[in-house]
């Protein structure tokens, strides 16, 4: 398979080192939209049929391959079916946007204590989303999510949401995370940016693929131009979509949706082999 030639000198730099230092090389995924296809279910979002395969195959090969999501650990493992797998033995998945850890090697999910924010803000949105056709994903106490793309007029919705739950975030000591048709409630300070830096310094990665496909991962795409600021070389990778043109802009290369991010991972793996 032919691995695709980033579009920029930076990118390029950036997949020369990691061909280069494979030992040294970190592998940063989102999941939804970048591992699995969105659906209208998020409850329904599993990873793309052959993304575990070209996980296992690629693994093993470099320093980590990182799952960083917003959604609760156990369920990115779960709905991604990274558990027991060979190959996948060192996985880690940063959940809740790193707020919660899974490590392959234990199995087990570690966090702190939720932010109280969360339930406050929680008790008030059914009340507010009366009516609007939007309806809540709840994130084990450590976000919510509002999602408006089954309402009668998903975008339209998700305008006049924006405002009442910025300003409900507020009282709560929230910030709101505006995504594909989402609007996701959570704590501030805790960001894919933030995950993927204090990863890439603890496995000492040269090199740093990260893969995205929304709004929630422009922070690890700044994340990784610090990193590059540093020394450390960067490929950004947008997992093509119409709806988030920003993330296509910054990228270094544009694969088509999670079809196009396990053929980059399994082309990596058979240059690697």
């Amino acid at each position: 398979m032919n691995l695709p030639t980033p579009l920029t000198p930076a990118g390029q730099e950036g997949l020369r080192a990691l061909l280069a230092e494979p030992h040294r090389a970190l592998i940063g995924l989102d999941f939804d939209g970048t591992l699995a296809p969105i659906v209208a279910d998020p409850e329904k979002a599993v990873a793309h049929p052959e993304a575990v395969p070209a996980l296992a195959a690629l693994a093993p090969k470099v320093a980590s391959v990182t799952v960083i999501t917003g959604r609760p650990a156990a369920v990115a493992v779960r709905n991604g079916g990274f558990a027991g797998v060979p190959g996948l033995e060192h996985l880690t998945v940063l959940g809740h946007y790193g707020a919660e850890r899974w490590e392959a090697t234990t199995g087990e999910v570690t966090a702190p204590a939720p932010h109280p924010g969360v339930t406050a803000a929680r008790a008030e949105l059914p009340a507010l989303l009366a009516g609007t056709g939007a309806w809540l994903e709840e994130k084990g106490g450590r976000a919510v999510a509002v999602h408006t793309r089954r309402a009668a007029d998903p975008q339209s919705a998700f305008e006049a949401l924006r405002g009442p739950l910025t300003d409900l975030a507020a009282r709560n000591g929230l910030i709101v995370e505006p995504g594909r048709l989402v609007l996701e409630l959570r704590p501030p300070g805790v960001d894919k940016g933030v995950a993927l830096l204090e990863h890439a310094r603890e496995v000492s990665a040269r090199s740093v693929l990260f893969a995205g496909d929304d709004l929630g991962d422009l922070p690890a795409f700044s994340a990784v131009d610090e990193l590059r600021t540093a020394g450390t070389a960067g490929l950004l990778v947008c997992s093509g979509s119409d709806e988030v043109t920003e993330l296509r802009k910054r990228a270094d290369l544009v694969v088509d949706g999670p079809a196009g991010v396990v053929g980059l991972l399994r082309a990596l793996a058979e240059r690697l082999a």
